[in-house]
């Protein structure tokens, strides 16, 4: 199945209407897309959903293990068109990449593009 997913996701990507269907129709099945990363001194968590607009909220709270300062937490509002043109104007040059790992990296990159 996860398979089928990362498939479907690489070929929408390619059209405005596809990839709208396919974001949609994802967060209809799965509601919310949440990750994290901790390497011990540095931990950022991710959680996305559509909104009511037909876009996505992207929130993203950062911090650090070291005693210094607070996490910070951020969040987004993109259109799915946006989040496409993100995909498409940045460097994921791994074609193998999974929605979860697209959607980390732009979770990271967002605050730069806009």
């Amino acid at each position: 199945m996860a398979n089928t997913v990362q498939t479907e996701w690489k070929d929408s990507v390619k059209s405005k209407e596809e990839f709208h269907k396919f974001i949609t129709s994802y967060f209809q099945d799965h509601k919310e897309l949440s990750g994290n990363y901790d390497d011990g001194y540095y931990f950022e968590t991710y959680n996305v959903r559509l909104d009511s607009r037909d876009g996505l909220v992207v929130t993203l709270t950062t911090g650090s293990f070291t005693g210094q300062g607070f996490p910070i937490k951020d969040t987004e509002n993109i259109s799915i068109e946006d989040f496409r043109q993100l995909l498409l104007n940045k460097k994921f040059a791994d074609k193998n990449m999974s929605l979860t790992d697209v959607f980390h990296v732009a979770a990271d990159l967002i605050n730069t593009k806009l």
